[in-house]
């Protein structure tokens, strides 16, 4: 049997495909586990930026191949090019990117195999939704060397709560799949043979749905999130009577009302 490849620097850091409605965006450098490089982080942002306009894009799974969804930054690039400028335009650039995935219009499910670390866990605390391989780890593990996972616990401080994701923080220590689960980082829990056919179900189910009201309901639900309740009924209510007035919005009330099923326009 022949052994394979090592992976080289011009290997393409992702993969980008397109089925049914379903666009699935994988991580493809599992000899390097899938690290958050400079060159990866502005691959998915330049590809998320195409995503955002592409109609027929309804639903976008984040998947990876290999050992590692992703261990997060790449301690060797970092160590190459110790320049306070460097970090800072990184971290930058980083930051852009996952708040790329909260502002795409459409919904972005995490499909996550083996471990998430650091900037990895960061990227599963950051997709509207999340898939869990029951083998899969979860750590934010920079405090063993040194290095408090501060962009992370942003992510991850919106989806946990606050005891939890301190102790992830402060101790570095692995989580498995079902605690990932149970505090609220992950949706579900699969067997792993079953990883891709769940999250492409999961996707499914929305895909089907109204897409006016998905990337509506996608937006409104960011938006009000960071506003305090009087705002945020507001807000959301005017969300509301925009949807109530769609075509979409119409036509699933008479589907209701007529005891069938709507037929969705997307507007």
């Amino acid at each position: 049997m022949s052994q394979p490849q090592p992976q080289t620097d011009s290997a393409p850091a992702l993969t980008s495909t397109l089925a049914d409605g379903i666009r699935t965006v994988t991580l493809a450098r599992p000899a390097r586990y899938n690290t958050l490089t400079s060159a990866v982080i502005a691959a998915l942002d330049a590809e998320l930026a195409r995503i955002a306009e592409d109609a027929d894009t309804r639903v976008v799974i984040l998947a990876a191949t290999g050992k590692a969804f992703s261990t997060g930054h790449d301690l060797k690039e970092m160590n190459a090019h110790r320049d306070e400028a460097f970090y800072q335009q990184l971290l930058a650039d980083c930051s852009k990117m996952m708040q790329a995935i909260v502002a795409l219009p459409q919904p972005v499910i995490a499909q996550v195999q083996g471990i998430a670390t650091a900037a990895g866990c960061q990227l599963v605390a950051t997709c509207d939704l999340a898939i869990a391989a029951a083998s899969a780890r979860f750590a934010t593990n920079g405090i063993h060397n040194g290095l408090y996972c501060a962009t992370p616990a942003v992510a991850l401080s919106r989806v946990v709560p606050r005891k939890h994701a301190l102790e992830m923080l402060l101790t570095g220590d692995f989580i498995d799949a079902e605690r990932a689960a149970a505090i609220g980082l992950v949706n579900h829990v699969v067997a792993d043979a079953a990883l891709e056919a769940e999250t492409r179900a999961l996707a499914r189910r929305i895909a089907d749905k109204s897409q006016f009201a998905v990337r509506l309901g996608k937006a409104s639900y960011y938006r009000q999130a960071g506003q305090a309740l009087d705002g945020a009924y507001r807000g959301a209510g005017a969300d509301l009577v925009c949807n109530l007035m769609s075509r979409d919005g119409q036509e699933g009330i008479d589907a209701f009302i007529e005891k069938r099923q709507p037929t969705w326009r997307d507007c």
